[in-house]
This record gives C-alpha cells, structure tokens and sequence, in this order.
C-alpha cells in the first residue's frame, strides 16, 4: 500500500532485494500467474509465500474467463473500457478467429442443445476477443456485469447491463462469461495455455503496427484507445496481451538506437509492465494511423492535434500512450515481429 516492495529468497530466507519504492507495481497487479516486471526481471507469480497471505487474497484474486462475441466488434474498446472501470484487472486479452472446430470444443458443454449449431457457426464467423479478468468473485460479479442471456430479458430487468446495451438477439448477445471456477480455468486455458490452438489472426497486409503501452495499461485506458481506433475507420484484425523483457524490448524498438535521446528510456519503459500490440490495417495505413496517434511528443500534439491518442493520453515523449510505425516498409514487419516472431519464442 505504500508502493514498496522486497523480496526474499524463501530457501535462504535472506533479503534478496532491500524493501524500496516501486510505483509501478501496484496490489492489483500481484496474483498467481502473474508476469511482475522488478528492475527489468521479469518474475512470474507461481503461489502464496505463506499461509496468512493465501487464506487473506485467494478469495479477491479469483480469475474469470470473459469474450466479447463476433457481433460486438465495433464496442470491443467500449467494453474493455467498461470491464476497465468495474474493478478487475485485465490479466491476458487476445482476439482470435476461431474455426468451426474450435468453436464446438470450446462450447462441448453445450452440445445437444437446440442452439448449438447456431452458436458455433456465430462464433466462427468473425473475430472474438478472449479475456482472463482477475477481481474479487470475479465470476459472479462478470456475469452480473454482462446481465441475463436473453438480451431483451437484460433490458427489462438489468437495463445497464453489456448485454442489455449492446446485445441483440439470440446468440448475438454480445459476450460469454464462465459460469463456474472450472469453466473458467478451462476457458482460460483453451484460450490462453501453452497447448492452444488458436492462431494469431495478423494478415500482415495494408497494415501498421500500434503498441499500448505499460501507462496506458496500468491507467485503465486501453478501451478507450482501442475505440478511438475503431471510431477512426481503422479495422483491428490482430490484439494482444505482451510482457517483454530488456532485450526484446530493445530489439524491437532498435531502430531508434543513436536516433532519438529516449531510446534506452522508451525500452525499459515496455518492460516496466504489459503491453497490448494490435494489427491496424486501413489503406495507406502507416501514415494514416501516424495521423491518429499525433506526434510524438505529447506537449506538441496537445498544441497542434489536441484529438489525437498522444495529445489525450501521453504524459511526456517515453509514456506517449502508444508507439505506431514511422516507415511505410516497416509496417507488416513490425505487426510480424508481434505476431509471428514472438509467437514462436
């Protein structure tokens, strides 16, 4: 709570780093499979030091699986924004193009019903964006959030609910939540695990890249980005969830090595926490995207393009809210980087 942090080695029990200052890492970000980021280390969080610690968080670290459906494309940055805003913490996010197949494993549960059919065929139609969301019973408190299954029953009797603004009929009803904690591990497994067998959706044509970066997330304002994104005319056809060390970190931004001043500054800044990378694809994409994100310093951009993401959301020239492909050439190697090169380390 004071923003601190030490750490021991619990073989040795000696301190292995002395308690210090470390904003950047907050209560919310401390949960089991967790990806902490500590003077560029980046450490996982595998279990509970002890038993006080497990029987106190266990309860408010519970893990939900969430999905905004195909017929919700255009509110995804709108219902990140909310799921943003409703106290959870957004621990892994990716969108995906499931097959026929894929549909029907993730939805065996379900198979015999009268709707089946329906929802798989829905569900491979088009883009869907998977969710692990960490909070306090988080479970229940997700599916309150989206409201009742049917959306007309939703915008009688939970008028505010996702489901209710956003959903229109039938299986359209904007998002799927895990009903239980094993639908949920599951859930977040098919999508999230080692064995997964969804693939990066990236078409790697007509496209740049876009990074949000660790501010923005740790802000709760990737919603809000994503849609501006989407308001602009721009299609999002790949997102997701990073946690890069050093060295990818630099290799990635390498180009602005002995160009700009902030280089070893903006590297370690994509280390200091997750990062959302996203495919942007639009004709002339680069140049029309660099348009919507403004310069590159925020002071100037709030001066010169006032509604651009780095005029509303950047704090200086290293947390300018994201980064976007300067070079035309670079922009499908950029968005490969993210989602080929990276998939297979």
């Amino acid at each position: 709570k004071d923003k601190t942090i030490e750490m021991v080695d619990l073989k040795t029990k000696k301190l292995f780093l002395k308690r210090c200052e470390y904003p950047s890492i907050q209560l919310n970000d401390l949960y089991i499979g967790a990806i902490a980021t500590v003077h560029s280390r980046q450490l996982k969080i595998v279990d509970y030091a002890d038993l006080f610690t497990r029987k106190h968080f266990e309860s408010s670290k519970e893990k939900t699986f969430a999905m905004i459906k195909p017929d919700c494309y255009q509110h995804i940055g709108k219902i990140i924004d909310i799921i943003e805003h409703s106290g959870f913490v957004i621990g892994n996010i990716r969108m995906a193009k499931m097959s026929l197949a894929n549909a029907e494993e993730f939805y065996a549960e379900h198979k015999g019903k009268p709707f089946f059919t329906n929802l798989t065929n829905f569900i491979c139609s088009d883009f869907v964006v998977g969710m692990e969301l960490v909070g306090e019973e988080a479970i229940a408190r997700w599916r309150k959030l989206i409201g009742p299954t049917n959306c007309e029953v939703a915008r009688k009797e939970a008028p505010n609910s996702i489901r209710a603004i956003f959903g229109t009929e039938g299986v359209k009803n904007a998002c799927h939540g895990s009903d239980s904690p094993g639908s949920a591990s599951r859930e977040i497994e098919f999508f999230f695990g080692e064995k997964t067998k969804l693939k990066p959706t990236a078409f790697l044509t007509n496209c740049t890249s876009c990074v949000i970066k660790p501010h923005i997330v740790m802000e709760a304002n990737v919603g809000k980005i994503v849609d501006k994104i989407l308001s602009e005319g721009f299609e999002i056809s790949a997102l997701q969830m990073f946690f890069l060390d050093k060295a990818t970190s630099e290799e990635f931004l390498e180009v602005y090595k002995n160009v700009l001043p902030e280089y070893s500054a903006m590297a370690s800044h994509l280390t200091s926490g997750p990062c959302v990378a996203l495919e942007v694809r639009q004709e002339n994409a680069v140049n029309s995207f660099r348009e919507v994100c403004g310069p590159h310093d925020p002071e100037i951009a709030r001066t010169l393009r006032p509604d651009t993401i780095r005029a509303k959301f950047g704090f200086d020239r290293v947390k300018n809210a994201v980064h976007c492909t300067d070079l035309e050439e670079d922009g499908p190697l950029e968005v490969e980087y993210f989602f080929t090169v990276l998939q297979q380390k």
